[in-house]
């Protein structure tokens, strides 16, 4: 089970941002993901889990969050790409999100 989560804040409105539809990919090539998981941001702006039966391994990972789902703006959709260097690790990737503009970064 792969233990990757993510969080939206709406920095706008100062709230967590629920109904936004994010998918976890796994890169097997350079042109090439695997889809792990979907999911839906909660009311608090949580995915706690893909529920992927895949255990986490080393490798590159991408979030890709719809965000026309939840507003109109600059950005339709954000990717997020990272890298996983310990499968025994937690790690959890937020995404602070105004309608010009986003941040992310390594959470806990």
């Amino acid at each position: 089970m792969t233990s990757i989560s993510t969080h939206v804040l709406d920095t706008t409105r100062g709230c967590p941002a629920g109904g936004i539809p994010v998918t976890l990919e796994f890169q097997i090539s350079d042109q090439e993901w695997n889809q792990l998981g979907k999911g839906t941001t909660d009311r608090d702006g949580r995915i706690r889990s893909f529920n992927s039966k895949q255990e986490l391994r080393q490798g590159i990972y991408r979030l890709t969050f719809d965000v026309t789902s939840y507003q109109q703006g600059f950005y339709p959709r954000i990717v997020v790409v990272f890298h996983v260097e310990n499968p025994a690790e937690h790690y959890h990737v937020p995404v602070l999100l105004s309608q010009f503009g986003y941040t992310t970064y390594r959470g806990s």
